[in-house]
């Protein structure tokens, strides 16, 4: 009689083999693809802009900056005070003021230093080859300390990270119910402590109100912990690598943090807003920058994020509780006696 064999059979090895072979370089052009498409299709796409004095006067720059087919969204504003108002608002990126000293731009480098400049650059080189002078007024800068961005950019990664490690330890401590909740609410309060501590009183690269700020990033923190423990809830422990991957291969390259949503090619930037790193990287620009302007929009989809999440935690809880308990008790068997 044959003993089964502790190895595999040789034709399952090999499948794993060619599967390991396959897969890779899949998941190697696909991070490639969705890292390197969006930095290098980089461009004004709609992007909001205003236009501001008489009509006779502002036609002309409207037909410039018409030029650039589909690049801007023009909004029209009757004075200097209603187009500054819509930039503080967070309505357009930058306005064109036509005065009777000339042209003036107006700016936000605070909502993203890269389109600040590249309206500088498209309306000053307009108003060179016509042999005028454009002023420049950055009506919200960017702090001191971090006049590119660069700051705010490069804390994306690091959050949602964060938001993946306090998931996935969740998942595996084996955490149910309540006991999931209060440690994913938690872990997000305390990770959104420490990060406007380091980026606001340490690093002083936002200029908020320091409690709400730390609100932010710890419901940018919850938003991501919360999908990825809710669908390992549901899935099993799949669900943990299927969040990741999404919010690493689509959340950080779509999140327009590095320029803005509107330079990114489309659906990127679309699709970027409606997950947590690029929803969280805007609504931190309002709450910090802007007084809160534009940011029912991201806070809203942050909620949703976090509140799926926990609630398919305890979804997730309830129906394993109840499959173990409709399964069968096992039968006892009997002992003899004696």
């Amino acid at each position: 009689m044959s003993t089964p064999s502790a190895t595999p059979p040789r034709h399952a090895a090999s499948r794993r083999l060619i599967a390991v072979v396959v897969l890779v370089p899949v998941l190697a052009a696909l991070a490639l693809w969705a890292f390197a498409w969006p930095a290098a299709r980089t461009a004004p796409r709609d992007l909001p802009l205003g236009v501001a004095g008489p009509a006779a006067a502002t036609a002309q720059v409207e037909r410039q900056l018409g030029r650039h087919e589909g690049a801007f969204d023009i909004h029209r504003y009757a004075d200097e005070a209603a187009a500054r108002e819509a930039v503080e608002d967070r309505t357009v990126y930058g306005a064109v003021v036509v005065t009777p000293e000339g042209p003036q731009l107006l700016t936000a480098s605070a909502a993203s230093p890269v389109v600040a400049q590249l309206l500088q650059q498209a309306v000053t080189q307009q108003a060179a080859a016509e042999g005028t002078q454009v002023k420049t007024v950055d009506v919200v800068p960017a702090p001191e300390n971090d006049p590119r961005g660069a700051a705010l950019n490069a804390s994306v990664l690091p959050l949602a990270l964060a938001g993946m490690a306090a998931g996935a330890a969740v998942t595996l401590l084996g955490l149910r119910g309540i006991r999931a909740v209060s440690a994913l609410v938690g872990a997000a309060a305390l990770i959104g402590m420490v990060a406007a501590t380091i980026a606001h009183s340490w690093l002083g690269v936002l200029s908020g109100d320091w409690w709400a700020e730390a609100g932010v990033l710890a419901l940018a923190t919850l938003a991501v912990s919360a999908g990825v423990a809710g669908l390992a809830a549901l899935v099993g422990t799949a669900g943990v690598g299927i969040m990741a991957g999404t919010v690493m291969l689509f959340g950080n390259p779509f999140s327009g943090a590095a320029s803005a949503p509107q330079m990114l090619p489309e659906p990127a930037g679309v699709i970027g807003q409606w997950l947590p790193p690029g929803a969280g990287t805007t609504l931190l620009r309002s709450v910090s920058f802007f007084d809160g302007a534009a940011a029912t929009g991201p806070a809203l989809t942050l909620t949703w994020w976090a509140a799926l999440g926990l609630g398919a935690v305890l979804l997730g809880t309830a129906l394993k509780t109840r499959r173990t308990s409709t399964d069968p008790a096992p039968e006892r068997e009997l002992a003899p006696v004696g």
